[in-house]
C-alpha cells in the first residue's frame, strides 16, 4: 500500500484550518500530520517534519504565506507547496508563483475538488485555478509593441527589474540612491513605453522577456 501524502496546513483562521484537515482526512491518500497558525510558524514546522506538502494562506500573521512558501521552498526543494487562499489578486499569484508555489487554489472550491488538487500538485503537476490561470494568460498574450522594452533607459530597465521582485517605491529608491518620488517618475515613464496600466501588468512583461531577476544595483 503507498503511504499517503503527509501533509503542514497554515492557515490562521483555525474553524476553516479544521476542516480542511477533516476533508482530507476523509481519504486514506493524506496524513494531516500538524497545523500552523502563522508563517513562521510553517517555516518552523516544515523544517521539523519534513512533509511531502504544505498548504498555505496568503494572508498569515507574521511573514504571511509568500514569504513562508519562499522560506520552505529554498530550504526543502522537494516539499510541494500549494497556496489555499482568498487572495485573487494577480499579484498575489505571481508572488506566490516566483516563491516557488506549485499550486495556487481559491477557498471555495469543494472537498472533492480540493482532494484531486492536492493529490495531483504532491504527485508533481501544477496546478492554478482557472479563472486566475485565463487572466494570466490573457495579460501574457496580449499583443505588446516589438520595441517596447527597447525604449527603456538603462536607469528605467533597473528599476523595472527590482519592480519585477515585488519592491516598494521605497525599497527600490534605497537600492538605486533615487528619491521615491524619482521612482514613481521612473515607473509612470515605464507603464507608459511599455503600455501597460498596472505595475503588475509590467511586472508580468519583465517576466515574460526575461528581464526580471537581474536588478541593477548601482
Amino acid at each position: 500500500m503507498t503511504a499517503p501524502i503527509r501533509i503542514l496546513l497554515g492557515d490562521d483562521h483555525p474553524l476553516f484550518r479544521e476542516g480542511v484537515a477533516n476533508s482530507l482526512a476523509a481519504s486514506p491518500d493524506f496524513d494531516v500530520i500538524a497545523q500552523a497558525g502563522s508563517g513562521e510558524e510553517a517555516v518552523e514546522l516544515a523544517l521539523s517534519l519534513n512533509p511531502d506538502m504544505v498548504l498555505l494562506d496568503v494572508s498569515m500573521p507574521g511573514m504571511g504565506g509568500i514569504a513562508a512558501a519562499a522560506q520552505i521552498a529554498a530550504a526543502l526543494p522537494h516539499v510541494r507547496i500549494m497556496m489555499l487562499t482568498m487572495s485573487e489578486t494577480p499579484e498575489s499569484l505571481l508572488d506566490a508563483l516566483k516563491a516557488g508555489a506549485h499550486g495556487y487554489v481559491l477557498k471555495g472550491v469543494s472537498a472533492g475538488e480540493l482532494r484531486t488538487i492536492v493529490r495531483n500538485v504532491a504527485t508533481g503537476e501544477a496546478y492554478v485555478t482557472p479563472t486566475l490561470a485565463a487572466e494570466m494568460l490573457t495579460e501574457f498574450s496580449r499583443p505588446r509593441p516589438p520595441d517596447a522594452f527597447a525604449t527603456l533607459t538603462t536607469r528605467e530597465t533597473g528599476v523595472l527589474e527590482w519592480l519585477s521582485q515585488g519592491l516598494t517605491n521605497r525599497e527600490i529608491g534605497e537600492r538605486l540612491h533615487l528619491a521615491e518620488k524619482t521612482v514613481k517618475h521612473h515607473i509612470t515613464v515605464i507603464l507608459q513605453k511599455l503600455q501597460v496600466r498596472s505595475r503588475t501588468e509590467a511586472a508580468l512583461m519583465a517576466v515574460q522577456h526575461g528581464v526580471a531577476g537581474r536588478p541593477e544595483k548601482k
